[in-house]
């Protein structure tokens, strides 16, 4: 039976009366007003970054009770079954109000892990988590790198052996995000050392809270700990917890990179405009080489916007968008770089001393946060061999 869409003029006539019920509109505040803050990473205590997920996931279980939360999921998870156009027609509207700020952990529970669930789990599985991940009852971190593998995700060494339906999980992932907040982490194990590495890989869904995981916060250079190292030394599951069929783990893992990558094209954007803001606000003249930088971050922005664009209506259209998306990573990595370039030409020794004015300091954490998405979410160095091979057709790199 084929679906009415509602009219989309309607629809965001009452999506806005419904955010209107819930928040204050975002007004474009004065310069000078409100948080500074333009971290990449958020220097949280442990404490705080509870405290904010909280604040989200309340706001989050209020949108999807009220019918404007997984606009794009099947009806049997609590969605609309609507096209992504309507979901991106929500999106421009909610940021018209004073939501909560959704941080990475919600993108990676809803948007990652709760659709490769309904993919590849179990009816058990997509009953339990599915629903309560798109509602945030349940939250969800990846637990896929390793320190040891690199950017070469096949190559983990985390063992997981079955014995009796039993399985034994032992191993160490790094750079793992809300690892002190989520409740279930989505972990790629070696489960045959005995086949081709990508063949003897296998998924698993961990409850954070087993005996045997422990979690230990990474100390980055900004001075805040948004990273973890997770510990799994003897952790015991019965096979429910598997995801996807034994040794298919590589063909689940991607299905969660795919949409990593779909999610990581805005990155960036609202900082780079946050740059534009204080070379106006500077209280002097930019001098020729200022004004040449910041119109070069401008462009850069546009075209990174204009990428986007191009992602999203292959998406709405049902297509794979394939490497552009990769492009639209490569883009937001650069637009972070250029805006670490722009602050430093216009704030000079005001970005590493605090003078207490509003908008200067603050921009310490984008500098130094910024490399960071050099590699998370997929290096640099991947995005460039996808597009080299799947582009230009250029040959692949020798693979042992």
């Amino acid at each position: 039976m084929e679906q009415t869409l509602p009219d989309l003029g309607q629809f965001t006539e009452q999506a806005k009366a419904w955010l209107q019920s819930v928040a204050a509109p975002r007004t474009e505040a004065p310069w000078g007003v409100g948080d500074d803050s333009v971290a990449v990473f958020e220097s949280w205590t442990a404490a705080e970054e509870k405290a904010h997920t909280d604040r989200i996931s309340q706001y989050e279980r209020a949108k999807f009770d009220a019918g404007w939360g997984a606009l794009s999921s099947p009806t049997e998870y609590g969605g609309r079954n609507l096209p992504l156009s309507y979901t991106l027609a929500f999106r421009r509207i909610e940021e018209g109000f004073d939501v909560p700020k959704r941080t990475e952990m919600f993108s990676v529970t809803q948007q990652l892990v709760a659709p490769t669930i309904a993919q590849w789990g179990t009816p058990h599985q997509q009953d339990q988590y599915v629903r309560a991940m798109l509602r945030t009852d349940l939250i969800a971190c990846q637990l896929f790198s390793e320190t040891e593998a690199g950017s070469d995700l096949a190559a983990v060494r985390t063992r997981a052996v079955e014995s009796d339906g039993t399985w034994t999980i032992d191993g160490h992932k790094v750079w793992t995000s809300g690892a002190t907040v989520a409740d279930v982490g989505v972990a790629v194990c070696r489960t045959n050392a005995d086949v081709p590495k990508h063949h003897g890989l296998t998924v698993f869904l961990i409850p954070m809270n087993s005996p045997g995981v422990t979690v230990r916060p990474i100390r980055q250079m900004t001075g805040g700990t948004s990273f973890n190292e997770v510990y799994l030394e003897g952790v015991r599951l019965d096979d429910t917890h598997r995801l996807g069929p034994v040794g298919k783990g590589w063909q689940v893992a991607l299905t969660v990179l795919a949409a990593e990558r779909l999610d990581g094209g805005n990155l960036g954007l609202a900082n780079a405009d946050q740059a534009v803001e204080l070379a106006r606000n500077l209280g002097r003249p930019l001098s020729d080489l200022e004004k040449d930088r910041v119109a070069d971050l401008v462009t850069r922005s546009y075209v990174q916007r204009i990428s986007n664009m191009r992602v999203a209506g292959a998406v709405v259209a049902g297509e794979d968008p394939g490497p552009e998306a990769s492009l639209g990573k490569l883009l937001a990595t650069d637009t972070m770089a250029r805006t670490s370039e722009v602050v430093r030409l216009l704030l000079g020794r005001d970005l590493t001393s605090d003078s207490g004015v509003w908008g200067t300091y603050a921009w310490s954490e984008h500098v130094l946060g910024a490399p960071g998405y050099r590699i998370a979410g997929g290096t640099d160095e991947i995005q460039h061999n996808i597009i080299a091979e799947r582009v230009l057709g250029l040959p692949r790199e020798p693979r042992p």
